[in-house]
């Protein structure tokens, strides 16, 4: 039996036996680098009235963390120091199984392949990430407008996403405050590379570890591009400083490969952080042609493209003016756990659109909520690793 099911199949019990002392099961599970400083205080300020919304709380987070994660939790509920605290746990049987690091399964297709042979094909899927610097993150940081109020909180947001991107291996550049001419003839710069002397109309600035300083040496693509554009916006555009719109397909079309292109055959992500309409989202209450195997040499020019926008089509999204988007925000905190996992980036982002999905806008539930968008055309997992 799996070590989930295990936990499952035992949970009632062990929740109550942990309401006990919430808070040295807290503190253990945290020790143990079983959830992250983050997830750590979430939990200690769960808005329950008593300690049994806690640990359900605990428990559920644990579980939702995967087999490797329960296996772990079920192996601190059996050390010596924690049944010392909990001897009620020395009766349960949670130790009665054999749990394999992984579930295998056994097909045809893979009847006597080698394991070398099985993981080629693994690294087969992945985008090869070999360059150093991995590549560029730009980012269009527009905070003053010429008609509408500045985003304030914006900021917040081209430092924590030139902050992990810096961490995950690439330049992050900025360009502050474009209209929407400058935004299409930078993207056009940025995406060729060809004329270097075209940035300096754009004050392209470089993050150095600290701060946004001026640009240090030229530009140059790697394996994987960032484009990062932080604005506001309207049904399937962004707007310049100008007010103009700036349409996200032209944005995205103006990165499709040439015979010439560097990019070619690389990932290429799209981070969009502006509204793209005026409606508020509401929630709603929950209850309980088929190709051949030939190979061929050319890729769809549209390939290999990942555009995730901080909400759906006609919604607006939010913004706090100190701390940041919900959506940026999210996303940054989302690649620092992910990334350390190996996670590719799809499933990093499912989880930035749960974890914005869950947020409330005013103290009414349901009254103000955000969706996230997330479209590709990926061909392979895309993992990014901390340098």
């Amino acid at each position: 039996m799996a070590a989930k099911d295990t936990l499952r199949r035992n949970k009632t019990a062990i929740q109550e036996t942990l309401c006990g002392d919430y808070t040295r099961i807290l503190n253990k599970v945290h020790e143990q680098n079983l959830i992250t400083q983050r997830e750590y205080n979430n939990l200690k300020s769960i808005n329950k009235e008593d300690v049994e919304g806690h640990v359900v709380g605990l428990v559920d987070k644990l579980m939702n963390k995967g087999e490797d994660c329960c296996k772990d939790f079920l192996d601190l509920l059996q050390t010596n120091d924690v049944q010392k605290t909990y001897p009620e746990l020395k009766n349960m049987q949670l130790s009665d199984t054999c749990f394999l690091p992984k579930p295998v399964q056994v097909c045809s297709a893979d009847s006597g392949v080698s394991t070398p042979e099985r993981k080629r094909r693994e690294e087969d899927q992945l985008y090869e990430l070999n360059s150093r610097p991995t590549g560029l993150c730009v980012i269009i940081n527009n905070k003053k407008f010429a008609v509408s109020t500045e985003r304030h909180g914006t900021d917040k947001d081209a430092e924590s996403l030139a902050k992990v991107f810096s961490w995950l291996g690439f330049r992050a550049l900025m360009c502050r405050d474009q209209t929407k001419d400058q935004m299409e003839r930078a993207l056009k710069c940025f995406s060729s590379l060809s004329d270097l002397a075209q940035l300096q109309e754009f004050n392209v600035e470089e993050w150095s570890g600290s701060a946004f300083t001026a640009l240090q040496e030229a530009p140059r693509h790697g394996d994987a591009f960032i484009c990062c554009i932080l604005s506001h916006g309207e049904k399937g555009v962004v707007l310049g400083v100008d007010e103009q719109p700036l349409s996200l397909k032209q944005v995205t079309e103006t990165f499709k490969p040439t015979a010439q292109s560097t990019l070619a055959g690389k990932p290429k992500v799209f981070l969009i952080q502006a509204c793209q309409g005026p409606k508020i989202q509401r929630g709603v209450l929950l209850e309980d042609l088929q190709a051949d195997d030939s190979h061929s040499e050319f890729i769809p020019k549209a390939a290999d493209v990942l555009l995730a926008v901080a909400t759906v089509e006609d919604h607006v999204s939010m913004r706090n003016i100190t701390e940041g988007s919900w959506f940026i925000q999210a996303v940054c905190e989302q690649l620092k756990e992910g990334c350390q996992r190996s996670e590719d980036i799809v499933t990093i982002l499912l989880r930035v659109n749960n974890e914005v999905g869950q947020k409330e806008g005013t103290r009414q539930p349901g009254a103000v909520k955000q969706m996230p968008e997330v479209r590709f055309t990926l061909r392979k997992r895309l993992v990014l690793s901390p340098r």
